[in-house]
């Protein structure tokens, strides 16, 4: 029976699938994937799983993989994962005792308004020299506090939450608060306007030096030993 209603499920989904757009996940599930080739984490906390399948395939890289989301607050209808087991859990809130040799964070970031405490909860959940990714919309010089909410703002008016742009003062103030490092950054260019939804769409998007226009960014970070 239940593998009967989980293959009605997966056709229905697989039947429902329409194109939009391609969205920015190329991009950084391949700098996270890179990542985890590159410092082998034994242990992984993904935070801000949502629906998608990315615990799962962290999992089949090998190592063991912590799924966690604030299902209550961001998801007010409620949410499951038909892939991975979702801890309830916010990562501003201190409900995690575990540590973690690295933890992903993808395009969720920008969605929590306060993000110096979310930042500052991801590194005390990281080890002494784990690592942390984190991608989000970007802008070298300017934060914005919610780009769907300009004038010109290509998408995102209708939104529920936020989706804040970070600049490079955002990101000093994290390496201080959390005496860590920049290991890796990477700039891309997704649409044709200064910011995150304005213009037109880059197709493919582009990556580009942090001097060019761009509007989002991928980070790796390393806390200190």
């Amino acid at each position: 029976m239940h593998r009967r209603l989980c293959s009605r499920f997966n056709k229905r989904q697989w039947q429902s699938q329409t194109f939009r757009w391609l969205n920015e996940r190329p991009i950084e599930y391949s700098f996270l994937f890179a990542a985890v080739y590159r410092t082998c984490p034994q242990t992984i906390l993904d935070v801000g799983t949502g629906k998608t399948a990315l615990p799962a395939l962290l999992r089949a890289c090998g190592p063991q993989v912590t799924a966690i989301d604030n299902v209550n607050d961001y998801w007010p209808r409620g949410m499951f994962n038909p892939h991975y087991y979702v801890l309830n859990q916010d990562v501003t809130e201190q409900g995690l005792t575990d540590r973690y040799d690295l933890i992903s964070c993808i395009s969720v970031l920008e969605h929590i308004t306060e993000h110096e405490r979310a930042v500052r909860s991801m590194f005390c959940l990281l080890k002494p020299g784990g690592h942390l990714v984190l991608t989000f919309p970007y802008n070298e010089h300017r934060y914005i506090p919610d780009v769907y909410r300009l004038p010109g703002a290509g998408y995102g008016q209708d939104f529920a939450y936020v989706g804040q742009v970070f600049s490079r003062a955002e990101v000093n103030r994290w390496l201080l608060d959390c005496k860590a490092t920049i290991v890796e950054q990477e700039y891309w260019r997704f649409f044709s306007g200064e910011y995150w939804t304005f213009g037109d769409r880059v197709v493919p998007p582009r990556r580009v030096r942090r001097d060019k226009l761009h509007q989002l960014t991928c980070l790796l970070f390393q806390k200190s030993i």
